[in-house]
C-alpha cells in the first residue's frame, strides 16, 4: 500500500484529495510489480492510464478551443500535441515528484524505470484518470489545468509574442523537430537585492546544458539561454567551430 505520507505529499502537489485512496494505489502501480507478484492484486495502471489519456486530450482540447478562439484547426492540433507529447507529460511528473512515489518491481526499479519518460508519462495520465473517476470531469480538468499551469502559461505567451524575437518559441520546434523532446530550464542562480534581482538560467536538452542566459526576470533569462543555444545550433548547421 502507499503509505500515507506518500499519499499526502502527492495529493499536496496535485491540489486534491482522494475520496477513494485505492484509486491512486492503482494509478501508480506498475505492471512490473504485479507480474513479479503473479497476482491480480494490486491492479497495475494500464485501464486508468488508457482513461487518462482521453480524459488529458478533452481538457487540453477545451482549454485550446476557448483560449485560442481565432486559431486554425491545424494551430490548435498542433498545440495540443505539443501539451501531451511524452516529453511534456513527463516533464510535468518530474515537477510533480511523480517517480518517487511509483510501485515497481525489482528489475524495472534496477533499471531506472523512476527516471523513464514513457513510464513517467503513463503513470500520469492514470492518476488524471484516478481524480476523474474519484471526483468526476471538473475534478480531474481543474488539477489537469493546475499541474500545467507552466505549459499552458508559455502557450498563452507564444502566442502573444510570436515572431523572429521569441527564441524560446523558435529553440522549442526546433528540438522537437530534431529531438522530438522539449527543452527544459532551470534556474541555477539569484543575485542581487529583491527589488533587483538577477537570474541566471541553464537550458538544457535531455540533461546536456546546451545555453545559459541571464536577465532581470527568469522569462528575460530564459529567452537569453535559448538565443545562445539557437547560436551554437546554427554554427554547427552551418559548419562552424
Amino acid at each position: 500500500m502507499t503509505s500515507a505520507s506518500s499519499a499526502d505529499s502527492l495529493q499536496s502537489s496535485l491540489g486534491y484529495r482522494f475520496k477513494a485512496l485505492v484509486l491512486i494505489e492503482e494509478a501508480l502501480t506498475h505492471s512490473s510489480l504485479v507480474n513479479e507478484q503473479k497476482t491480480a492484486s494490486p491492479q497495475h495502471n494500464e485501464r486508468l492510464e488508457f482513461l487518462g489519456d482521453a480524459v488529458l486530450s478533452l481538457v487540453m482540447s477545451e482549454y485550446l478551443a476557448s483560449a485560442l478562439p481565432q486559431s486554425s484547426e491545424g494551430t490548435l492540433s498542433k498545440l495540443k500535441a505539443q501539451l501531451v507529447s511524452e516529453a511534456s507529460l513527463a516533464q510535468v511528473a518530474r515537477r510533480l515528484g511523480l517517480g518517487e512515489h511509483l510501485k515497481l518491481g525489482r528489475g524495472e526499479d534496477r533499471s531506472k524505470g523512476r527516471e523513464k519518460d514513457s513510464l513517467l508519462a503513463d503513470a500520469l495520465e492514470a492518476v488524471l484518470a484516478a481524480v476523474h473517476l474519484d471526483g468526476g470531469f471538473e475534478a480531474s480538468r481543474t488539477v489537469t489545468r493546475h499541474i500545467f499551469s507552466e505549459e499552458l502559461a508559455h502557450i498563452a505567451a507564444q502566442q502573444e509574442q510570436p515572431g523572429a524575437g521569441d527564441y524560446k518559441t523558435q529553440f522549442q520546434e526546433w528540438c522537437q523537430k530534431r529531438h522530438d523532446t522539449l527543452p527544459r530550464y532551470a534556474t541555477v542562480r539569484e543575485t542581487g537585492p529583491d527589488h533587483q534581482k538577477l537570474f541566471e538560467v541553464e537550458l538544457s536538452i535531455q540533461g546536456e546544458v546546451v545555453g545559459v542566459g541571464s536577465g532581470r526576470s527568469k522569462k528575460e533569462a530564459e529567452q537569453q539561454a535559448a538565443k545562445q543555444a539557437l547560436g551554437q545550433v546554427t554554427r554547427i548547421i552551418h559548419g562552424g567551430s
